[in-house]
C-alpha cells in the first residue's frame, strides 16, 4: 500500500516530479545552469587580480554593498550563497540518486564483463566528487580564511597571492579546475539534451559551445594561480 493510499492524499506535483528520473535530470540541468552562470561571473571577478590590489579589493567591497539601502550590508552575498548552496546540494543529491538507480537497474553479473559506465559518465562522477571536496577547501581558504596563510579580511589580493604561494594549494586548484572543465563540457551537453534544446541542426553548435565554455572557464580560473606561480601577480 502506498503512502498516498494510506493517508488518502496524493503527492504534490513537485514531489512526483522529484521522485521521477526525468524530474531529477531536470533538476540537475537547471541547477547546473545556475552554477554555470555563477562560475562565469566568479571567473570575471577573479581576473581583476591582474589590475592590482585596489581593483580586486574594491570589487570585493562593492559586492558587500549590492542592494543597499534596500538590503543590509552583505545581504546580497548571503542570498547568493544560499541559492548557490541549494543548487549544489540539489545537483549532488540528484546525481547520486540517479547513479544509484542506474546501478540498480542493471544485472549484478554479466556472462561477459563490460564497462559499467561510459567515459563521460565516469568523468562526471569522479569530477563531481573532486569538485565537492574542492568547494570545502576553497571556502576554508578564501572565504572563511581558516587555512589561508595571510587571512586578512577585506584584502582579497593579498589572500590570493598568499594561498597560491604554496605548492599544494596550486596542485589542489589546478586539479580541481581541470575536473571543472571536463564537468562543464559533458554537463552542458547533457543539460541541453534534458531540456530539449538539442536537435540535429543545433548539435554541432551546442557541442562547440560546451567545448568553448569549458576551455574558457578552465583557462580563466587557471590563469590566476599560474600568474602567482610565475611572478606575474605578486
Amino acid at each position: 500500500m502506498t503512502t498516498a493510499t494510506r493517508t488518502g492524499r496524493h503527492p504534490s506535483t513537485l514531489a512526483t516530479l522529484w521522485r521521477s528520473t526525468v524530474g531529477k535530470k531536470a533538476v540537475m540541468a537547471v541547477t547546473g545552469l545556475v552554477m554555470l552562470l555563477y562560475l562565469v561571473a566568479h571567473m570575471l571577478g577573479n581576473l581583476k587580480v591582474f589590475f592590482g590590489p585596489d581593483d580586486i579589493n574594491g570589487y570585493a567591497a562593492w559586492l558587500r554593498t549590492i542592494g543597499q539601502p534596500f538590503l543590509g550590508h552583505e545581504w546580497f552575498l548571503w542570498i547568493a550563497r544560499t541559492a548557490l548552496l541549494a543548487s549544489v546540494v540539489l545537483h549532488g543529491v540528484s546525481a547520486y540518486q540517479l547513479s544509484r538507480r542506474d546501478l540498480a537497474a542493471r544485472p549484478s553479473k554479466y556472462v561477459h564483463q563490460r564497462r559499467r559506465a561510459s567515459y563521460a559518465t565516469r568523468t562526471m562522477r569522479w569530477g563531481g566528487v573532486i569538485l565537492g571536496l574542492f568547494i570545502v577547501w576553497h571556502i576554508l581558504d578564501l572565504t572563511t580564511l581558516t587555512v589561508n596563510p595571510v587571512a586578512e579580511h577585506g584584502h582579497v589580493y593579498q589572500n590570493v597571492v598568499g594561498t597560491f604561494g604554496r605548492w599544494y594549494s596550486d596542485v589542489i586548484y589546478i586539479v580541481a579546475m581541470l575536473a571543472l572543465g571536463f564537468h562543464i563540457r559533458h554537463g552542458f551537453w547533457s543539460a541541453a539534451q534534458t531540456l530539449g534544446a538539442n536537435n540535429a541542426r543545433r548539435d554541432r553548435a551546442l557541442k562547440l559551445t560546451a567545448n568553448g565554455l569549458a576551455l574558457l572557464l578552465t583557462a580563466g580560473f587557471l590563469s590566476v594561480p599560474l600568474a602567482v606561480m610565475f611572478g606575474v601577480v605578486k
